[in-house]
C-alpha cells in the first residue's frame, strides 16, 4: 500500500486539514493518507495543546467513515524528542510491504534542509508538497536544488483554506461558534468537554 503521512498537532483538527488529507488520498500515486498526531513534547509546557489522546480522539471522530483516511498514534510511544526520520524508519520496519511518503506544506519545504537526517528522508521517501496561501512571503521565485529533487512532487491543485487551529482556539475561547470550521463530531466532542474555554 502507498501511504502519505500528514503530520500535525491537530489542535483541533478542522475542515482545512481534512480537505487537504482527502484530496491527497485521491492522488493517483497514493492509496491512503494517515493523519499522524504529533505528541506533546514532555520538555515543553504548552498550555494550549490538548492531551495527546484527546487530539487523537478528535481525528478519529473526524474521519470515522472515510476508508482512505486513518488516524495514527505511531509517535506516541517513540522516544522523545522524536524526529521524522525515526518515525519513518519505525513504520518501514513495522509495515515492510508498504511505501511511505510525506505530505508537506511548501513553507515546511523551505526549512526541510534543517530537519534531522533530511538527506536520508529525501533519498528514501517521496515528498508531496502542497501550496500555502501566503506563497509570496516565502520567496517562491527561488527554485533551489532541493525543489528540483526527483523525490519532490508539487501538487498544485489542492484546495487551501485560510483557517488555522490557533484561530479556532481563539474563537472558541471567546465563546464564538466554529461549527462550520469543524466537522460535527469534532464540534460535539469539544462542546461536551468544554475544551479551549478560558
Amino acid at each position: 500500500m502507498r501511504i502519505g503521512l500528514f503530520f500535525g498537532t491537530f489542535n483541533p483538527i478542522h475542515v482545512g486539514h481534512l480537505i487537504i488529507a482527502n484530496h491527497m488520498a485521491q492522488h493517483p500515486d497514493l492509496d491512503q493518507v494517515w493523519l499522524v498526531v504529533t505528541p506533546q513534547n514532555p520538555h515543553k509546557d504548552k498550555a494550549s495543546l490538548l492531551a495527546d489522546h484527546q487530539r487523537l480522539d478528535m481525528v478519529r471522530d473526524a474521519i470515522f467513515d472515510v476508508t482512505q483516511l486513518k488516524a495514527s498514534d505511531i509517535e506516541f510511544n517513540l522516544p522523545k524528542p522524536n524526529y521524522t526520520i525515526l518515525t519513518l524508519t519505525h513504520l518501514q520496519e513495522k509495515y515492510p510491504h508498504d511505501e511511505f511518503s510525506l505530505l508537506l506544506g511548501e513553507d515546511n519545504l523551505r526549512s526541510f534542509h534543517k530537519w534531522y537526517n533530511w538527506e536520508q528522508i529525501i533519498a528514501k521517501h517521496r515528498i508531496y508538497v502542497y501550496p500555502r496561501l501566503k506563497t509570496e512571503e516565502l520567496g517562491t521565485g527561488q527554485h533551489t536544488a532541493l525543489e528540483q529533487h526527483p523525490n519532490i512532487q508539487r501538487v498544485e491543485d489542492v484546495p487551501i483554506l485560510g483557517i488555522s487551529s490557533s484561530f479556532i482556539r481563539k474563537q472558541l475561547a471567546a465563546g464564538l461558534d466554529c461549527s462550520f470550521l469543524l466537522t460535527e463530531p469534532v464540534a460535539k466532542y469539544i462542546a461536551q468537554r468544554g475544551l479551549y474555554q478560558k
